[in-house]
């Protein structure tokens, strides 16, 4: 036998492999992160043996390094970067799970998406990498179409719709925004000689494409990955074609560019329509669209939690380019809806009218005036529409509609709510600016006389809650007051211009939560005044023996924080007006985290209405120089007497990096400083919901239409649902509440990461879900739940996979999880599993 040659040692290579590994160890510790990550690439190129025993090391220097230039912007340099890498380590996880982190970050969510699902192939129970699927698929296949391919009655007509289309001689067909490609099948599968798919979405243009093939339709359907209004003939389809099906619509029907894309499906890609005046040309020859034409309904509303998120300053914006309608199920509201108008017409389109399509947008706005049939408060327009697939077909999304959609709510742009009585005329103009359906309530006609609901002046327009001078009601909280400077930028009006700032939903519901506010201003003065107490006992000091000021009393003179103050952070997300809570307190100096330019000067003129002093009040990213860096001490000789942290997501989720935010701050107070809030408590119970199972993944064992989907779509089912209102969400609950799991903001000691919890169910059925919030504790005595009538917040719920039946009486245990994801893109999150039950 031949003898095996033995490579021959290089000492000059070796040598360069020792010292370079030595560089990069001492380069590591001088924190010279991309010098050591240069000598770890050369060093495991040139000796790939010493990958096992340099992999950690080369991680924390590729993320430590990769932050650097994140920092600095670069970012070509931070993906050629990891390119390297994953040449060295092509099957890491960790390092693959870190680059789809960064793409996320950057807005590629696709390609996100990609490396996750990656690194989870790799390692399945892989629980990073898991939780950022979870959080990417959500961004990429949005919640409503598990909603529309349950829908069995939308689905059927749709189908029918095509093959009767087909069959009557539309042999060629273009599905537009094609999705999961359920249309485009429908219309090969009634005999269509060629079909053409195109879709925007690079995960749904691929989940198309596997769902084709599964279905054995493969090279008989082309899918084109782009917008429709990118798409030539010959260059992308051969010829024009003899139909366009397309369910490219949303609540208030033209958001998603429908208009567009028809004018130049029309011009471009469709024969032209049937013509009256050459009926013999064959179905085959000319062009037609599924949907045939919509028509759209409206109706003024008096809704309690529609005024909260939109009360009182305007969500409208001069910007045409931006959706003038929020979205709601009217019949999951809490509180419900009072009707005060019939519905009424609003506009009718056919979409097999390119003229018509056409001169959309330059129709001269219409008035229309609605006989008002009902008493109360004017909140809203809410919009519907019945959408014609064919002379015979149509499916509505009103809200007496067991639908897949939500209805459009039109806010009222004013800052005072009309009261309407019957025998009054509500006067409506409707528009279409920019392709987006407008509907706008401009005046009230009433006893011949019409009054314009803008003109905020005019002394002889009604009042929801007129005061004797026609100011506020002297007995509104300090909320009220706050929110009424809020709409007017002051206390009192002006005969100057008004000036408006734009704040979202989320943050006017968050103004609107009374108890919320109260309870902060409560706790807060709490804790000033413990700190008053304290300063006392060891000496007096310049500044001491002011008055703890609640803002319902604005003090007649200026509240000057004094020489000694006490600091205050206020570190909320969005608009937040705690900060001018605690500047009012007396002796505080106050920070806001507010970011904007416009919030800022709202704050500026809130606190001037309110008596507090200019110097106590400041905006803490004016002073920062790392935006990144939020905390950190007031001054280098100081330390902050309170930090006000915002720990859950309007959402119904933690914020993100909460517990690295709560160490931090905690080694920034002074003796006696709290951090709000101090602890929170996670509560839940067990729920029989079918609504939920249908938002989360498409539901049972027989193909939709047909065609087998469900497998594909459910990869993107996540296990955590968001932005649920559990007052109406519809289910049984077959528990009581019970405490899952506490998180304690100012003793991590205390904290803990898995906790089983027993539940006994309190009757019989399917547990599918355990919807969660929170109680939410600023101090020993003062806490608020984020489960109420004026809460901001909204639930979540973890959906189980496979629903478990229970008898009542039966104890269920529940295995309770917290992840402490350190990541910008997670949150702490949480998964439950019903492990067994027994009696």
């Amino acid at each position: 036998l031949r003898n095996r040659r033995v490579p021959r040692e290089d000492p000059a290579r070796n040598e360069l492999v020792s010292r370079s590994l030595e560089s990069a160890q001492q380069c590591l510790f001088n924190q010279d992160y991309g010098t050591a990550f240069v000598h770890y690439l050369l060093v495991l190129n040139l000796a790939p043996v010493l990958k096992d025993f340099a992999s950690e090391s080369f991680r924390f220097t590729l993320f430590k390094w990769a932050d650097e230039l994140d920092s600095l912007g670069r970012i070509q340099d931070l993906f050629d970067c990891y390119e390297q890498a994953l040449e060295l380590f092509p099957s890491d996880e960790v390092i693959i799970n870190s680059m789809g982190e960064h793409l996320f970050r950057m807005g590629f969510r696709d390609e996100a998406a990609g490396h996750f699902h990656k690194a989870l192939k790799l390692k399945p129970d892989y629980p990073e990498a898991k939780e950022n699927f979870y959080r990417v698929a959500n961004w990429l296949v949005e919640r409503w179409h598990f909603l529309m391919l349950n829908d069995r009655r939308r689905n059927h007509k749709y189908q029918q719709a095509i093959q009767k289309a087909v069959e009557g001689g539309c042999n060629t067909v273009l599905d537009i925004g094609t999705g999961t490609g359920i249309l485009g099948m429908c219309a090969k599968k009634a005999g269509a000689a060629e079909v053409y798919a195109c879709e925007l979405s690079k995960t749904m243009y691929e989940l198309a494409c596997e769902v084709v093939t599964a279905n054995g339709m493969n090279g008989r359907i082309k899918i084109l990955h782009m917008k429709s209004l990118e798409m030539e003939v010959p260059k992308d389809i051969p010829k024009r074609v003899s139909l366009v099906v397309t369910e490219t619509v949303d609540a208030g029907l033209f958001g998603e560019g429908i208009i567009e894309s028809l004018i130049h499906a029309w011009n471009h890609l469709l024969l032209p329509p049937q013509s009256t005046q050459d009926p013999s040309r064959p179905p085959s020859q000319a062009g037609r669209v599924i949907p045939a034409g919509a028509t759209v309904f409206g109706m003024a509303v008096q809704c309690l939690e529609i005024r909260r998120h939109h009360s009182p300053v305007s969500c409208s914006s001069e910007d045409d380019s931006t959706e003038p309608y929020t979205t709601e199920r009217l019949s999951r509201l809490p509180g419900g809806y009072t009707p005060l108008t019939e519905p009424f017409n609003a506009l009718d389109i056919d979409f097999n009218n390119v003229q018509e399509l056409e001169g959309l947008c330059s129709r001269e706005v219409s008035r229309v005036r609605l006989p008002v049939t009902g008493e109360g408060l004017l909140d809203a327009l809410a919009v519907w529409f019945q959408l014609h697939l064919d002379q015979q077909s149509s499916l509505s999304t009103g809200p007496k509609e067991d639908t897949c959609w939500e209805q459009a709510i039109y806010p009222i742009q004013t800052p005072h709510n009309f009261p309407l009585r019957p025998g009054d005329e509500l006067i409506v103009e409707i528009s279409c600016r920019d392709a987006y359906l407008r509907l706008c309530s401009v005046a009230v006609a009433r006893d011949g006389r019409e009054f314009r609901l803008d003109d905020c002046l005019d002394p002889d327009i009604p009042r929801n809650n007129p005061g004797p001078s026609g100011n506020p009601n002297p007995s509104l909280n300090a909320e009220a007051e706050l929110c009424s400077a809020l709409a007017c930028l002051g206390t009192e009006q002006s005969s100057g211009p008004r000036d408006y700032t734009m704040l979202e939903c989320a943050e006017m519901a968050l103004l609107n939560n009374q108890p919320y506010h109260d309870s902060f201003r409560r706790a807060l003065a709490k804790l000033i005044t413990n700190l008053k107490d304290a300063r006392s006992i060891q000496g007096p000091s310049k500044g001491q023996g002011l008055e703890v000021m609640p803002l319902t009393d604005p003090p007649s003179g200026p509240m000057d924080p004094g020489p000694d103050p006490f600091y205050v952070l206020d570190v909320s997300e969005g608009f937040s007006v705690l900060s001018l809570m605690a500047a009012s307190q007396g002796q505080v100096k106050a920070y806001s985290s507010v970011e904007k330019t416009q919030h800022q000067a709202v704050l500026r003129r809130l606190a001037m209405a309110n008596g507090v002093p200019e110097e106590a009040l400041e905006f803490w990213l004016n002073q920062v120089e790392d935006e990144q860096a939020v905390l950190q001490r007031p001054s280098r000789e100081k330390l902050w007497s309170a930090i006000i942290l915002d720990c859950v997501e309007t959402c119904g989720l933690v914020r993100q990096k909460l517990m690295e935010k709560a160490t931090l701050a905690r080694c920034l107070l002074e003796d006696g400083g709290q951090i709000f809030p101090e602890r929170i408590v996670l509560y839940g119970m067990l729920v029989e919901s079918d609504t939920l199972l249908l938002e989360s993944a498409v539901q049972g064992q027989e193909p939709t239409l047909g065609f087998n989907i469900a497998p594909f779509i459910n990869q993107f089912t996540v296990p955590v649902h968001v932005f649920l209102d559990l007052s109406t969400l519809q289910c049984r609950h077959l528990s009581d509440s019970v405490e899952l799991f506490i998180l304690d903001l100012m003793n991590t000691n205390a904290n803990y990461t898995n906790r089983d919890v027993m539940v006994q169910a309190s009757a019989s059925g399917r547990v599918t879900a355990v919807p969660f919030w929170y109680q939410i504790h600023l101090n020993e005595e003062i806490s608020v739940s984020t489960f109420n009538q004026d809460s901001h917040w909204k639930q979540a719920a973890v959906v189980l996979h496979q629903p478990l039946a229970v008898r009542e009486g039966d104890w269920v245990r529940l295995a309770v999880t917290l992840y402490i994801l350190l990541d910008e893109c997670i949150s702490i999150t949480m998964t439950m599993e019903a492990v067994y039950i027994y009696k």
